[in-house]
């Protein structure tokens, strides 16, 4: 009885169907004609006959795949469906990438790489403890939803309402004020399923990403920074309050919290993998403290890439050059943690300049002693233009996408 509602008044498919199979036996009269009657003046006319019932066949499926589509997905017809089917087909067979940090830099990457490959992993530290994330942290004991959210939003090929409706901040309401409708939605899942992997799995189905978001870790965990004056720093939204002493050492509570399998996997599947950009100490560093992931990347045969910060941090990266941020880097990781650093060269207009200058924040250096620096230790050393310069210095997302999947030309893999 299922199948017979095909027929029902309405369907739009039953003229169609009637065309195809009236295709389908002309095609096989005309086979037949060929056969039985060797003459060539009928063999013309079965010829004909053939190449008229194949036009009304592929016409009638046509019609059939339209009046389908319709129904179901009538936004596509206007939007370029055989676009976006071509585009995914080959964006399915792109290079497998994973992408490791937090923060608004991981995302920016993100928004740029959907348009090279769907086989985009991001990897998301969740030791924020700040605003919207941190609250629900604590409230609901569950991971902080904020950069995972950001990195759902950047891959998502949904409409742009969806979108903006998962980055709605409420601005008013005594106990709404402040969060984040993302946030609360993927909050939400997670206690409805009793597991938030499988929130931000539902999450990205609502959004129709392209590729996979997972959590550094399901655990807990604190960040804590130890200062060269002897001062240490518990929690990431208080490290860059501590200013006067540069940060020495970073380190996890618990030192021994375990990275999500899927993570682990994407790493050891991974052509590439890249580090950044975001805050070195607070969005980076996290990950790579997690034992799990820090050894499976150092063992991977991908190539890694570091993308340098655009301009240093308050009270993580005072002064730092891009050689500081990636000796860094290693001083918590260990050698074979990278190959690439990709460094901006693009010169910040003295407007701009001076607007941070007054938040005590400096274009990232790239001097002859850091490309020195980067010879010794065997790091090829990219310079490229990967930012943006209209309000805010920061990452351009087409530009330093274009940069990232260069490594892969400039290696010839």
């Amino acid at each position: 009885m299922q199948r017979l509602k095909w027929l029902y008044p309405g369907m739009f498919v039953k003229r169609w169907i009637s065309l195809s199979v009236f295709g389908i036996i002309m095609v096989s009269m005309g086979f037949v004609m060929m056969i039985s009657e060797p003459r060539s003046g009928n063999k013309a006319i079965a010829g004909v006959i053939i190449i008229l019932g194949i036009m009304g066949m592929v016409y009638a499926v046509k019609r059939i795949l339209k009046s389908f589509m319709a129904a179901v997905l009538p936004e596509e017809l206007d939007s370029g469906l055989l676009d976006r089917i071509y585009k995914k087909r080959v964006l399915d067979k792109g290079q497998k990438i994973v992408v490791v940090g937090g923060g608004t830099g991981l995302s920016t990457l993100l928004s740029g790489l959907k348009h090279h490959t769907s086989n985009l992993t991001a990897i998301v530290t969740v030791s924020d403890d700040g605003g919207s994330s941190g609250r629900l942290r604590e409230q609901f004991d569950v991971p902080p939803p904020g950069d995972i959210r950001n990195c759902l939003v950047a891959l998502s090929d949904s409409e742009d309402l969806l979108r903006s409706l998962f980055q709605f901040r409420f601005q008013n309401g005594k106990e709404l004020e402040g969060h984040n409708f993302g946030n609360l939605f993927i909050t939400a899942l997670s206690q409805i399923t009793g597991d938030f992997a499988k929130a931000i799995k539902e999450s990205s189905k609502v959004l129709a990403i392209r590729g996979r978001v997972f959590p550094a870790t399901l655990e807990k965990i604190k960040l804590v920074a130890f200062r060269e004056d002897g001062r240490s720093t518990v929690g990431e939204s208080r490290i860059r309050e501590e200013k006067g002493s540069p940060i020495d050492r970073m380190r996890l509570i618990p030192e021994d919290c375990e990275a999500t399998p899927e993570t682990v996997e994407a790493i050891k599947q991974a052509d590439m993998i890249v580090l950044g950009p975001g805050s070195l100490y607070s969005s980076v560093m996290p990950n790579l403290l997690i034992k799990g992931i820090r050894e499976e990347i150092i063992k991977s045969k991908a190539f890694k890439v570091y993308v340098g910060n655009v301009m240093t941090e308050n009270g993580e990266t005072d002064g730092y050059t891009i050689s500081d941020h990636a000796r860094a880097i290693l001083k918590h990781t260990g050698p074979g943690i990278l190959d690439f650093c990709i460094a901006n060269i693009t010169p910040i207009p003295q407007h701009l300049y001076s607007k941070y200058k007054m938040k005590e924040q400096y274009p990232v250096e790239l001097g002859a002693r850091d490309v020195e620096w980067f010879r010794q230790e065997k790091i090829t050393l990219i310079k490229a233009h990967i930012a943006s310069m209209e309000e805010f210095v920061r990452h351009d997302p087409v530009k330093l996408a274009n940069a990232v999947v260069d490594v892969f030309n400039i290696t010839g893999r």
